[in-house]
């Protein structure tokens, strides 16, 4: 979507467990493509609008939102700012976009929510946790917002618009 793009950025929550994880493979995905990847970091609303604000001084292109329930939980604010300092900006949940975002890649929530609402009933049971196996979703979904896209001056690329599962106009 921002194919000239040199520095991108990646948004974290630092209390999340995961979030080292998730910064070793985007950057690692960075390196593959020779793009600047600042992280920021965020736990607050505040640190969030703070974050945004060095997104000027680093001259970012675009914005990765890391996958974590505290940022998704603030999307209408993230979504607002993305669009108050028109970044590209791509989220984890097709409910960012909804909301106003540009692009979303990731598990449908609702799967993810029926199929931990099916390992639950297991517990509840009886079955024991450890005997279980691991499972990850096997549905993703690309969801794109034209809206979006057009206010940013971008244009979506038809072999993007093609894999899309949803387009929001």
């Amino acid at each position: 979507m921002v194919p000239l793009a040199s520095v991108i950025a990646l948004l974290v929550n630092p209390n999340n467990v995961q979030t080292d994880g998730v910064i070793q493979g985007v950057r690692g995905a960075a390196r593959a493509k020779a793009v600047q990847l600042p992280v920021l970091k965020a736990s607050t609303e505040g640190e969030i609008d703070a974050a945004f604000g060095t997104l000027r001084q680093l001259q970012a292109d675009a914005l990765v939102i890391g996958p974590d329930v505290f940022l998704h939980s603030r999307r209408e604010q993230l979504v607002a700012l993305a669009a108050g300092y028109r970044v590209p900006t791509s989220y984890e949940w097709r409910e960012s976009v909804a909301a106003g975002g540009l692009i979303s890649y990731g598990a449908r929530l609702t799967s993810v929510f029926r199929q931990l609402g099916s390992y639950a009933g297991k517990i509840l049971k009886g079955a024991n946790p450890g005997d279980l196996p691991v499972e990850q979703p096997a549905k993703f979904e690309l969801v794109i917002n034209l809206k979006t896209a057009e206010a940013l001056g971008l244009t979506v690329p038809p072999s993007i618009l093609a894999r899309a599962d949803e387009v929001i106009e």
